[in-house]
């Protein structure tokens, strides 16, 4: 069974960082693209960025390029969101998800965790 568990999200005022943990687990996710999303109260769950399970190439959204990071520890089967500058606008629920495609679509993700909450004050 595969499962996602994110966590590490919390409450932090406008300029903080922030480091997201999604620990995977449940198969082998060589050949995956691993992509943090995050939904915001009344909006569509967005694309934040992804990574390559095997490539460690990453790809970021406009919206936080520069401002956010993600990584991955193979042997630990984790991959990490470091944010920084946070603004309050950056305000969601996060979510991890895996894939196989090339895709920025929540409709090509068939895995998801069940989210950590970022709230940014200003």
């Amino acid at each position: 069974q595969v499962q996602l568990v994110e966590s590490g999200g919390g409450l932090v005022q406008a300029g903080d960082s922030l480091r997201l943990s999604c620990a995977a687990s449940g198969r082998s996710f060589s050949g995956y693209w691993m992509a943090w999303f995050r939904q915001a109260p009344g909006k569509e769950r967005e694309f934040v960025g992804r990574i390559g399970w095997s490539s460690s190439s990453t790809y970021y959204s406009d919206s936080v390029k520069g401002r956010f990071t993600i990584s991955k520890d193979n042997a630990k089967n984790t991959v990490y969101l470091q944010m920084n500058s946070l603004k309050p606008e950056d305000t969601a629920v996060y979510y991890c998800a895996a894939t196989r495609s090339y895709s920025t679509s929540t409709r090509d993700y068939g895995y998801w965790g069940q989210g950590t909450q970022v709230t940014v004050s200003s």
